[in-house]
């Protein structure tokens, strides 16, 4: 995979801060504290220009968790800021791509991209953006294809594209690789790191895989049931940082140690 990368430009990157952040379903008033709790008193600091992996079981709330930082949903209790002011509603500041590209199958790769530049932008100014895009994610020579024509990692690269389009401040990024087969994967994710350093956004990763995070992340946030008593629902369970500068070496001793603790904090048995 070869990407020309742009030269890095000023970070338009957000600090995220979560504070008290609980969520409960089929609650049917809050003061009843019935429903199924998922999170529950998440505290979490995340700094302009920090990756973050988010890591727990399944139904830990991961998800959930990234739904509230981008305002696709509203937590029960608690409150989420970007750049300090509160999240209401779908946020401005904030980009998702998830495990699937979710293209428009009717439209090429360059009208995709196009669906996320900010309203208003004019008609030279978008086409400018989506060719720099292009570029960044390796792409330039295929704008005008349909998705059904090219492979589920270069859809998933359009996608990525697509969500930078209007630079924002968080990028939200739930299993973006995870359909993707092994070896693709590993390339997505140093493409990442290259698009990063060209434009530079606060990230924070949902992802199942322990050599994901270590690679990508500056912090992993492990969710989980805190063994306190006080009842159901997932809280942050570990925050660990990662040694290194990315991008980092994927056989790096330094980092067997804290994988192999990731790993048994998730509940897999030391070998």
């Amino acid at each position: 995979m070869s990407t020309t990368l742009a030269p890095p430009r000023t970070s338009s990157a957000a600090g995220v801060r979560l504070r008290g952040v609980g969520r409960t379903f089929g609650a049917r008033s809050a003061a009843r504290g019935d429903g199924h709790v998922v999170l529950r008193d998440v505290d979490l600091d995340v700094a302009p220009g920090e990756i973050v992996a988010v890591l727990g079981p399944s139904g830990c709330g991961k998800s959930t968790l990234l739904r509230a930082v981008a305002g696709l949903d509203a937590p029960s209790r608690g409150e989420v800021l970007v750049d300090g002011a509160p999240v209401r509603g779908i946020e401005p500041r904030a980009a998702v791509a998830f495990q699937e590209p979710r293209l428009l199958p009717w439209r090429s790769l360059a009208g995709n991209v196009a669906l996320g530049l900010p309203r208003g932008t004019s008609r030279a100014a978008g086409r400018e953006r989506v060719a720099e895009l292009l570029g960044l994610v390796g792409l330039a020579d295929f704008a005008g294809h349909r998705p059904r024509s090219v492979s589920g990692g270069m859809a998933q690269r359009v996608a990525l594209a697509r969500a930078l389009a209007r630079r924002p401040g968080v990028l939200v990024l739930d299993e973006p690789f995870a359909a993707l087969d092994a070896l693709t994967r590993l390339k997505m994710q140093d493409l990442l790191l290259d698009v990063l350093a060209a434009a530079p956004t606060t990230v924070l990763l949902v992802t199942h895989d322990v050599e994901e995070a270590l690679h990508l992340a500056d912090r992993v946030v492990v969710l989980g049931a805190p063994d306190d008593g006080r009842g159901p629902g997932a809280g942050v369970r570990t925050t660990v940082r990662v040694p290194g500068q990315r991008p980092r070496d994927r056989g790096d001793a330094r980092l067997a140690a804290l994988r192999a603790d990731l790993l048994a904090q998730l509940g897999v048995p030391r070998a």
